[in-house]
């Protein structure tokens, strides 16, 4: 089968606008979405795909976030490699992390190396709510922990976990593509996670020592209270995804929850921000 990709660009970038983009295309039935900063990127089969369509659905927000909309056409499974290769390089995170694609070649060690197979669903450190979130992981003890990560995309963040001696990880992700790319890469590093296919709903019945989510603001917002209530006494909670702007609300929901704000960090315009209960 073959894909358009579409790539829109916001001049006038805030969380709410890039979830707004992401709730339009998610409308028109695209998938694999990603959120990369102040950019969208979004694939859809070729054959369903209306340009005319997609104009006039962002037709109301377009002049107001400043878009603009790229395209590239007849993209296929088997040309990810390629597009990887012509497009990104190896992420080093605290000269401990490198995440990789199997064709990348390294010429030092690293104490976690993760290789994610090149695929639609991204989140492979190249977006700095990645890089945050690996850093904060880099510096927790998580031996024999029981870790939840949702929104999960590749797998990165719950494969980090599990190669720092997680007791239990369990991934979760709406997007269908990326819970394939999540098994797969779990494969992949010899790792064993619980990947699920779904949303909040979806979530086990557990104490959590440790739950990652690194999503967007709406989102972090509208589950908090499942987050909360499966977080164990003393548990650590990690949340990416969203911008400066943000914290203050994201913060007081998290507080009324029960949980104290004890880190946050920042990288560019993106934030991340660790509670305990």
């Amino acid at each position: 089968m073959q894909y358009t990709a579409v790539r829109i660009k916001i001049s006038e970038c805030s969380s709410e606008h890039v979830d707004v983009l992401v709730a339009l295309l998610d409308s028109l039935n695209f998938e694999g979405i990603n959120e990369q900063g102040c950019e969208v990127v979004a694939y859809i089969p070729s054959d369903k795909y209306d340009r005319g369509i997609l104009e006039l659905t962002l037709a109301g927000v377009k002049d107001t976030f400043h878009a603009t909309i790229e395209e590239e056409e007849n993209i296929t499974e088997r040309n990810w490699n390629e597009v990887w290769e012509k497009n990104f390089e190896p992420v080093i995170i605290d000269h401990r992390c490198v995440i990789k694609a199997p064709f990348h070649k390294l010429t030092e060690n690293f104490e976690y190396p993760i290789t994610i197979e090149p695929k639609m669903a991204f989140g492979t450190g190249h977006h700095e709510t990645t890089s945050l979130m690996v850093s904060a992981m880099l510096d927790m003890e998580l031996k024999n922990k029981t870790v939840l990560d949702m929104g999960c995309g590749t797998g990165v963040l719950a494969i980090l976990a599990a190669m720092k001696g997680a007791k239990k990880t369990i991934a979760i992700d709406n997007d269908k593509w990326a819970y394939e790319n999540a098994l797969e890469n779990a494969a992949k590093n010899n790792v064993k996670l619980e990947v699920l296919l779904g949303g909040e709903e979806t979530i086990p019945a557990c104490d959590y020592d440790v739950i990652l989510a690194n999503i967007n603001r709406n989102i972090l917002i509208e589950h908090a209270p499942q987050y909360a209530g499966v977080l164990s006494f003393t548990g650590r909670l990690l949340l990416s995804g969203f911008l400066e702007e943000d914290i203050e609300m994201i913060e007081s929901t998290y507080v009324d929850l029960g949980l104290t704000p004890v880190n946050h960090t920042t990288m560019g315009k993106w934030q991340m921000l660790e509670f305990v209960k």
